[in-house]
């Protein structure tokens, strides 16, 4: 079928003024139709295109098995969600877990952990490296998503099908970042590890916190886009963005702790290349 000049010079003016998602949500609006949702299809988009902000927490729920494809169990579903977390709450109050006092995201922790089998003896025990990951995505997820009981699933999810899908991969992220930094800009990568710093790179920030308290929400909710629909080597992408956006300030430095600490505080929004490319 030969293609509608037309369409492309539409999509391409969408582009061009900024409407680039414009054709995207109508496509989706599509998808959405569906009774059921194609779970597939709906992976596929979302690696494509990044998912319109009106449709993603929707989207989100059903990729990752919080609400099941069929519409029609939607509010029964909801509600059996809703239940599970009151009786989380309720059960960490008796015991004396969470208080009306404790921050949000530690709810959702104990809530986690009492669910995963997890629970330390004393409220006081110290937190295991997992944990501060578990406590970093909840609070990026916080402050996307407005009610408690959505957050905590969404949470809990991402967590886990991260760590169920993604866990053995994540070790050969570093690697991998090695690989495409040699074949971006093989000086950059001479220079960092003559410096010791690739050794010292973010990584926990970058591949299991999943960026999340580094880049600017909109920028994580892209990012988490594409995690959630199927892939994590877009976390591979972003960091060899940053890298490649801050060469010259990175160039300057030759000591792999100033590398380090300078990449650990930068936030970013030079992010779109990267999202934009994969």
């Amino acid at each position: 079928m030969a293609e509608d000049p037309q369409r492309n010079f539409r999509s391409h003016y969408y582009e061009k003024v900024g409407f680039r998602g414009v054709e995207e949500k109508k496509s989706l609006e599509i998808l959405l139709k569906d009774d059921p949702l194609d779970v597939e299809k709906l992976c596929t988009f979302a690696q494509r295109y990044p998912l319109p902000s009106m449709y993603r927490l929707l989207v989100w729920k059903v990729l990752l098995g919080i609400l099941p494809p069929h519409y029609e169990s939607h509010s029964t579903v909801a509600t059996f969600r809703k239940e599970q977390y009151q009786d989380l709450l309720q059960a960490l109050q008796v015991i004396r877990f969470v208080q009306d006092s404790t921050p949000q995201v530690w709810v959702y922790l104990r809530m986690y952990q009492l669910e995963s089998g997890t629970l330390p003896r004393r409220p006081s025990h110290s937190l295991e490296p997992e944990d501060v990951v578990f406590i970093a995505i909840a609070e990026a997820m916080e402050e996307m998503v407005e009610n408690d009981v959505d957050a905590y699933w969404l949470v809990k999810c991402f967590v886990n099908q991260f760590n169920n899908k993604y866990g053995d991969s994540v070790p050969h992220l570093p690697k991998s970042l090695e690989h495409y930094l040699n074949l971006e800009d093989s000086k950059l990568l001479i220079h960092l590890k003559t410096s010791l710093a690739m050794s010292k790179l973010p990584y926990d920030l970058w591949f299991m916190h999943c960026f999340a308290g580094c880049l600017p929400e909109t920028s994580v909710q892209r990012v988490w886009d594409k995690i959630i629909s199927g892939s994590c080597k877009i976390l591979v992408f972003v960091a060899l963005e940053i890298l490649l956006t801050f060469k010259m300030k990175l160039m300057a430095m030759n000591k792999a702790e100033n590398i380090a600490q300078f990449l650990q505080n930068v936030s970013v929004t030079h992010h779109n290349a990267a999202l934009l490319c994969w």
